[in-house]
Parts: C-alpha cells; sequence; structure tokens
C-alpha cells in the first residue's frame, strides 16, 4: 500500500502499514549484512507484511511472533498464516505494545533474535490531545530538566519509548534490532543504548524514501542495531539509501556527545571547551501578532491589522531567523515589543513609563495570558523570556537555528537602538561594530565550519543548536588561526564587564 494508515483512529494508532517491496527490500539487506536468526519478533505487527517477510527471507527461523492492539489486523494476520507452510511456527497475539509482558515473551524466544517492525509513527502529546489510553506509564525516561521539561523537549515519538524498552530488554542477549522510524528517533535511541551502555556490537541506519512509501514527509531510516553480551561499539555508519554498499558517514558517541561526523570531530576536537562569549537565545514571547509590528510613520500595526501608537520605551527594531540569513536589506522591517530587561522583571511599572504601550497590553491581555507554555505562570503579567544585557547589546553575531546554512551574520544598532532577535535565533553580544566583525570571521572560517559539521544533522527540525554552538572555544580557535592577540583584547573588556552583570535566572 502506497499509504494505508488504519481504518479505525488512525491519528491514535499512528502507522503507517509497511509495503510488501520495502519489508523485502529490508529483509534482503538484512540478509547481506550476514544476519542469521533463529526467531523472528514484531512487536507491532500490522497486517503482518515484515513478519511475513522475514519468514520468507531467514529460512533457519524456527519461531515467529506477531503483536498488534488492532483486533482486525490479528484477524489478517492469522487468514494470511493459514496459506503458508511456516504457520505452525508463528503466534499472534492481540495486546497493547504497553501491557505486554516482554521479559515472558523475549525468555521464549531462542537466540539470535530479530526484532523487526515498523512502529508508531506518532508523539505523546498528538496521542495526549485525542485522550488515547494507548500511552506508555508518564515518565521522564528522557531525563529532561528544568526549562527543557517544560517547553517542548520532553514531547517524544512513541515509537522512541518503544525501540528504548526492547534494546533494554534484548540487552545481553544476542540479537538484532531493525526498525523503520524516523530518523531523529534513530538517533536518540542509539545515544539512548550509548550512554546506557546496552551493548551494540554494530549499528547503521539506512535512509528510506518516506514520501514514496508512506506518503509522509518526513526523514526516516530502517535503523539496524545489533547486539551481544560483550562487546560496546560508540559509531553507526549512516547510508544515503537502502542498499547502498558503502556509507556516506559514521556517527557515533564520543566524549560524552553525540556526533554526526566521526572523522570530522577527531579532526577538530581540540577546538572544544568554553568560552567567554556566551551563545544566547533570541526573544522569547508565543505571541506574534501582539509583539510583532510593523511601523508606518510613528505608529505601529500589529498582526490583527490594527494600527496603534506606542512610545519608543519598549519597541525594538527586531530580525526574524528568516532575515538573519536572508538579509537582502540591512534595515529591519518589523519591530518587537519587549516589555522587560532581565527575566522576572515587574512589568507594572511600564502604566508610568509609557502609558499607551500599558494600554496596549491591557487590551490585548487576553491573547498574552493565555500563552500555553508554563514558563510564564508565576512571572509578572506580559512576560517575555530569553533577556537579559545582552539583549540590548549593540552588536551581535547571530545565526538561525531554523536554516539548513551555517553562516554567521554581524547585526547592527538600527535608528539609534539595538537590534533584537526572536528566539529561533541565537547570537553572541559584541559592544562595537570592530568586535562583532572579528567574531564573526572567526566563526565563518573553514576550522569553525568544519568542526561545527561534526555536529549538525542537517535533516533535523532544528539543525543548529545552542548546545552546539557552546561546544566551540573561540579561543582555541583563534589560535588556530593566529588571531589570538586581537581576541585576547576583546576578551579582556568582556571580563571586565562580567562583574557587573546581573545573575542569571536561566
Amino acid at each position: 500500500m502506497a499509504s494505508a494508515k488504519i481504518a479505525m483512529q488512525p491519528d491514535e494508532f499512528g502507522d503507517f502499514q509497511t509495503p510488501d517491496a520495502l519489508a523485502a527490500h529490508a529483509c534482503m539487506i538484512l540478509c547481506m549484512r550476514g544476519i542469521i536468526p533463529t526467531s523472528v519478533l514484531e512487536p507491532t505487527c500490522g497486517v503482518g507484511n515484515f513478519l511475513l517477510a522475514a519468514l520468507d527471507h531467514f529460512p533457519k527461523l524456527t519461531t515467529g511472533f506477531g503483536i498488534d492492539i488492532n483486533d482486525e489486523y490479528i484477524c489478517r494476520v492469522k487468514e494470511r498464516l493459514r496459506s503458508c507452510s511456516y504457520a505452525d511456527k508463528v503466534k499472534v497475539l492481540r495486546e497493547s505494545f504497553f501491557k505486554v509482558d516482554w521479559a515472558d515473551i523475549l525468555r521464549e524466544l531462542p537466540e539470535p533474535i530479530l526484532v523487526v517492525g515498523n512502529p508508531p509513527w506518532v508523539t505523546n502529546s498528538t496521542l495526549g490531545v485525542l485522550g488515547s489510553s494507548n500511552l506508555p506509564k508518564k515518565s521522564n525516561f528522557q531525563n529532561y530538566i528544568g526549562l527543557e521539561a517544560v517547553t517542548g523537549k520532553s514531547n517524544f515519538d512513541i515509537s522512541e519509548w518503544m525501540l528504548i524498552k526492547l534494546l533494554e530488554m534484548l540487552g545481553g542477549r544476542r540479537a538484532t534490532l531493525a526498525m523503520l522510524c524516523k530518523t531523529a528517533v534513530a538517533r536518540k535511541v542509539l545515544v539512548h543504548a550509548w550512554k546506557n551502555n546496552i551493548s551494540l556490537t554494530d549499528a547503521e541506519i539506512h535512509q528510506i524514501d518516506a514520501a514514496a512509501s508512506f506518503g509522509a514527509a518526513v526523514d526516516a531510516c530502517l535503523l539496524v542495531c545489533c547486539l551481544s553480551p560483550t562487546s560496546h561499539n560508540p559509531d553507526c555508519r549512516v547510508y544515503s539509501h537502502l542498499g547502498d554498499a558503502e556509507p556516506a558517514a559514521t556517527i557515533g558517541y564520543h566524549d560524552g556527545q553525540l556526533v554526526a561526523d566521526v572523522s570530522s570531530y577527531e579532526r577538530w576536537k581540540h577546538l572544544g571547551g568554553e568560552g567567554v562569549y556566551k551563545w544566547r537565545s533570541g526573544v522569547k514571547h508565543d505571541c506574534s501578532k501582539v509583539m510583532e509590528l510593523r511601523k508606518e510613520g510613528n505608529r505601529y500595526r500589529n498582526g490583527f491589522d490594527e494600527v496603534i501608537e506606542l512610545e519608543d520605551d519598549y519597541v525594538y527594531p527586531m530580525l526574524k531567523s528568516s532575515d538573519i540569513t536572508n538579509r537582502c536589506s540591512k534595515e529591519p522591517t518589523r519591530w518587537m515589543l519587549v516589555t522587560q530587561k532581565a527575566v522576572g522583571d515587574e512589568t507594572s511599572v511600564i502604566r508610568i513609563v509609557a502609558p499607551k504601550t500599558w494600554e496596549y497590553l491591557q487590551k490585548q491581555g487576553g491573547l498574552l495570558d493565555r500563552r500555553a507554555s508554563s514558563i510564564y505562570r508565576n512571572r509578572p503579567r506580559f512576560s517575555v523570556f530569553g533577556v537579559g544585557d545582552y539583549t540590548f547589546a549593540p552588536w551581535k553575531v547571530a545565526i538561525s537555528g531554523f536554516y539548513k546554512k551555517l553562516h554567521f551574520a554581524t547585526v547592527g544598532p538600527f535608528a539609534e537602538k539595538p537590534v533584537v532577535l526572536d528566539d529561533t535565533s541565537y547570537f553572541v553580544s559584541c559592544q562595537s561594530e570592530e568586535e562583532a566583525r572579528f567574531i564573526a570571521g572567526l566563526l565563518n572560517s573553514q576550522p569553525a565550519r568544519e568542526f561545527f559539521s561534526a555536529f549538525v544533522f542537517w535533516d533535523a527540525k532544528r539543525p543548529i543548536t545552542i548546545e552546539m554552538l557552546r561546544r566551540l572555544d573561540l579561543s582555541a580557535l583563534a589560535y588556530e588561526l593566529g588571531s589570538e592577540e586581537t581576541l585576547a583584547k576583546f576578551q579582556a573588556k568582556k571580563r571586565k564587564e562580567q562583574p557587573h552583570r546581573q545573575p542569571e535566572l536561566f
């Protein structure tokens, strides 16, 4: 089937039935890799395409097991098995993945074990909105803390939880896990295995054409993890297409971090470390129609097409992520209403300092009060985040987090005001144009590009992350380029400024 979501509540179960040709191709790849299982398990078997393909391709199989929550699917699998010579080898069970006693089932399977399939491509938050009960028990299995736990990072693909659970259960066994999943999920599962010393002897990611197979606009792959009780390999070969003879890259887990290109990392890892310059995110307000404006003479037009009058005190020229990447003009076309100078500042002072601005905020208060993120709870009304002295620095070196372009731009003042950035951008603050252009030159150098390329996954929704940017030590980079004396001059100024900065809450 080209795109066969199930008939009953497809969004809840989130499955795409694997086309027969893709299931057969995946099993053929496993055969070519020398995988010879004795038993096969498909934990979310659907109509059984993967399970039957495995039984066709691996003649030494003695046991097969298929499980699915959908009764209609289980009936179809049983019907298909009636015409197969190996029907007596296979058991099928109708049950939720989250209620199965996996330890008991895996105990019955003779080694080597092949766990194969295509688990649901849906997130826990989507299922929560649908009111589904087909979910794992709540737990912070990703170990996120602080803001990460409340601003969306705690959302996860159900398949991620499933694959991690299966790998943990297979630990210490001779087994292979081969699953179709989102490529981002595959990397998260591998990181979990590497961080938790699950004994992977080999791992591969084979990219697939999800649009052709499932009608899904997402980067997806066949993830293959080979386990044994004895060895541990922190690398994974990545193939651009299913069936390619040579890998396009090798990713891995080195020095406590996920690496997108192991060879580039080994060459440039001496540039890693912390420095005086700290990367920041732009301003987060979560209400663009209210807070982002177009200037028309002495007035402003908001996202509701309302023309309003505001004092200058809290309005700043702004650049969005797209503006930084595709800057055809040096002049900002938008302005942002920034209600605080630092996180937690009292906002009621706006009523006195800028009464027109206060009146506008009061009028739009309902929308601002309904902002979903919990970071605004128990904060002064109309609060924003990502603000501090750095937000209002006259010069910045910035990069977009969303665009697949590793380019750092200098951002200077406009209309005698500092330019602020939105929260899809990252930047370091500078006090002069000379400093900003020097830092941008360092960051756009070839060594810096190759260093960052060791960490960038271009298929990610936000390929450039602040964690990645903070891995580069500008002092080490300047030394590499013979510019350490110039950097030292600017660093000395930074150190003099730091004792006077307010403590940061986040």
